[in-house]
This record gives structure tokens, sequence and C-alpha cells, in this order.
């Protein structure tokens, strides 16, 4: 693995405006930094990144497994009493899932390790799958790569393979925070590879979604809702006048409830309960466990339903070394052993390893100036050279 500077491609300009991306001369695309790539060897991929990440999402199916045997799973995620049947319903009828991101730490030295599961609301998805595809084609085109050049991302392709799999006979609704332009760009991207499926969308606003005097969902023109892709949280959901209408509403969800299991980091203490010693996996502990002493004084607390690094805090010989500030500090917490992202002179990168229909399929590397990766963090391109 290794960061390599690189020109930028001239056409740059012309890329941002076809993909509706801001674009500013001298600065580029916020967010978007092709200054550089990471280059890996397909032996990196496959062994360090691919067999890891789906090994992991066999045992997350484990965990899910024994939630549905094991009261004391949902009680340690927080998850109020009310809920358990509507998440328990949904995997045993084997409701399907269509995507997550699982952040990893890597270097390229030893073995990939699981800092947390973006598994019900992951966004950078459009970066990883096309915007980045087509830098590498752009950026061959001009020279600026080595020969033969290949990446690691199948996502397009295998997103529109696996909207045939989940069996939609209707419309497929989406909806999300159109105030939120990750998400929104999320969405839209979605209903296209849907579109490409063939099936006919219907991208609303979340707080547009209604309910009829029968409970039923409807879109603006009062029509049923059967299947809604949700880019919006579970834990929000069901904490929300629309949740207690869910159970009864028939409406498929997509990401199902059973995920709200994989996406609470309450999850990483369950997997190191479950396979200690495990070599992707990381020392795990809920904060209040007496277990946690193990971790010492140097360790990184998380709150169980943070987003994007916010209320993430670092310690280092029992003081806060690194923090982000965030609505999430009055959560419950985990600790788990501090991993330190690779340091390449002072960028922090965070493979995003994207898995469709619990498949590895592609890759996006987000690159923070700090141990906590932020809204701040570049997607930075990669590349595989033999």
């Amino acid at each position: 693995m290794k960061r390599i500077p690189v020109k930028e491609r001239s056409s740059l300009a012309d890329a941002a405006v076809r993909h509706e991306f801001e674009f500013q001369a001298g600065q580029g695309v916020p967010f978007w930094d092709e200054t550089a790539y990471y280059q890996f060897t397909t032996q990196q991929i496959d062994e360090d990144i691919v067999a890891p990440a789906e090994e992991i999402e066999n045992l997350c199916y484990q965990v899910i497994s024994r939630a549905m045997e094991d009261e004391t799973v949902l009680q340690r995620l927080g998850v109020a009493r009310v809920h358990w049947d509507l998440i328990a319903d949904s995997w045993q009828n084997k409701d399907r899932n269509l995507y997550g991101r699982m952040d990893l730490s890597y270097d390229g030295k030893g073995p990939a390790k699981l800092l947390e599961y973006n598994a019900d609301t992951p966004t950078t998805l459009y970066e990883s799958a096309v915007f980045q595809w087509e830098w590498l084609e752009e950026a061959d085109k001009e020279g600026l790569l080595p020969d033969r050049c290949d990446q690691f991302n199948e996502v397009h392709e295998k997103i529109v393979e696996a909207f045939p799999r989940l069996g939609i006979d209707s419309i497929l609704h989406l909806a999300s925070n159109q105030d939120v332009e990750d998400d929104k760009g999320t969405l839209e991207y979605i209903a296209e590879c849907a579109q490409e499926a063939g099936l006919l969308t219907n991208v609303l606003a979340m707080e547009d979604v209604g309910i009829s005097e029968e409970g039923q969902f409807t879109d603006l023109d009062d029509k049923p809702i059967s299947t809604l892709f949700k880019l919006y949280p579970w834990e929000w959901i069901l904490a929300e006048d629309f949740g207690a209408h869910v159970a009864a509403s028939g409406v498929r969800f997509i990401e199902p409830a059973w995920r709200s299991i994989l996406s609470n980091k309450g999850l990483l203490p369950i997997l190191w309960e479950m396979f200690e010693g495990h070599p992707n996996l990381l020392p795990a502990f809920f904060e209040d466990d007496p277990a946690a002493d193990a971790l010492g004084e140097t360790y990184v607390r998380k709150p169980l339903l943070g987003r994007q690094g916010a209320n993430v805090e670092i310690y280092r010989d029992g003081k806060i070394e690194t923090s982000r500030e965030g609505p999430y500090g009055e959560q419950a917490h985990i600790l788990q052993e501090f991993h330190p992202l690779p340091d390449f002179d002072g960028r922090f990168p965070l493979i995003g390893c994207w898995l469709i229909a619990s498949k590895a399929v592609g890759m996006g590397i987000r690159e923070d100036k700090t141990l906590i990766t932020g809204t701040e963090a570049n997607f930075v391109p990669h590349v595989i050279v033999e």
C-alpha cells in the first residue's frame, strides 16, 4: 500500500459539471482529492480486504442469530423492547439487505481491523462507484498512471444486479432527509441504479411520507408505499412518531430492520465477546463492563449510535489525545482498542469496503488530517498495480 502523488486530470472541471459537483479553480472538487492515489496489489485486495470483509459479514449474521434467541443482545444495544418484534420479524421473514460499508484500518502490512460497520445508511457511494472509476479511466488516458492499472470497483454493476433479486414488484419509493446533500446524492444514485435494473421509482423527502387512515404509508400522490428504500437511520425512525406505525404498515424496508443491530457500535463488543482473538477484530467492550479494564488507559471511546466521527474520543495514557464534538455525547458508549490509521505524512486513510448483498465488491478511501475520520475528510482514489 503506497500513497502516490499525481497530477489532477485536465478534465476535472468538466467532470465536476457532468456529475453536478462543485468546482473551484485551484481548489478542485470539495471533499475530493485526486492529487494522489493509493496503490495496492491484487493480493492485498483479495486476501486482506475482500476475504476478511466477507468473513466478518458472516460473523455478523451469527450475532443476529444470537439476538433472536438471547434478549440481552438487544438490551445491550439499547433497543427499546417495543421494537424487538419488528427486528425479529424482519430477520425471520428473510428481508434482504442491499448495501453496507465496513470501515477498516489497514496499512498494507498486516490484517485489516474492523473499526465499525455502516450497515444502515452509508454514504460516499457515488464517489466510490462512479466518480472514482471515471477518474481511473481519464487519468489513464492522460498517461498519469502506471500501465495496466485496475481498481477494486464493481459497486455499480453489483447494485444493479442485486435489485432484481430483491423481488420488488411495484414502484420502489426512496426517501431521505433532502436537506443533507450527501444523503440526497446517494438516494438519487440508488434510484438511478434501480431504474437501470428496470424498476419504477419515486423519490421523496422522509417528511413527505404520509400515513393513510388504514395505517398504510403513502407518497405525495396518496399512493400506497409497498417497498421503501430509506436513507434515514433506523434509530431515528423508531424514536419518532413515524416509528409507531412501521410494524403495521406492511411496508418492506431497505435496509431491513435487522440491519439496525449491525449499524450499532455495540456490535463491536458483541463480536469480540463471541469471536475473541479473531485477527480482523479489535478488543472492544461496553463502557460499563468491568472487562473493559483490560484495555488499560489507551483506547477509543465511541457512542453507540454516533455518526461521522462525532463524539469519538481517543485516550492515550488516560488523557484525551484527540476528539470530535457532536450531538451524541449523552449516549451509552463502547471502548475499543486503539489501533491507529496509517500515517502518510499527516494524512490518515480509512478503508471503506463496500458490500452489496453481503459480498465485498469495491472500496473507497477517506483521508483526514486527524486519526478520527470526520466530515472534513477527502475522498482519495485508489488503483491496483502488480
